[in-house]
């Protein structure tokens, strides 16, 4: 029998490579992320394989990017397209 989450997990994945282009990276931030940084984190906009995210502040962003490299394997193992980076945008630097 398959596992429960290995089951979610495609079905995620599935739904993440439908949509149309440019918009999975943005529906899969909180996926890749986890509801506690998806709650203080905005995924922006998704332009030439770089995935904006608006952060609350410094701290936020050095942190973040610490595991960007985690996040993006998250990211391209969902979505249909490729993300080469995560850019963190502080929310007053917009």
């Amino acid at each position: 029998m398959e596992r429960a989450d290995h089951g979610l997990e495609k079905l995620v994945a599935g739904t993440l490579k439908r949509v149309p282009s440019g918009e999975g990276p943005l529906l899969a931030w909180p996926v890749a992320c986890g509801s506690v940084v998806a709650e203080k984190t905005r995924a922006m906009k998704f332009e030439n394989s770089i995935l904006q995210v608006e952060v609350p502040n410094a701290g936020w962003r050095k942190e973040l990017q610490a595991i960007a490299p985690q996040y993006l394997a998250i990211l391209n193992r969902y979505c249909g397209e490729k993300v080469t980076r995560i850019e963190f945008v502080i929310a007053a630097q917009r």
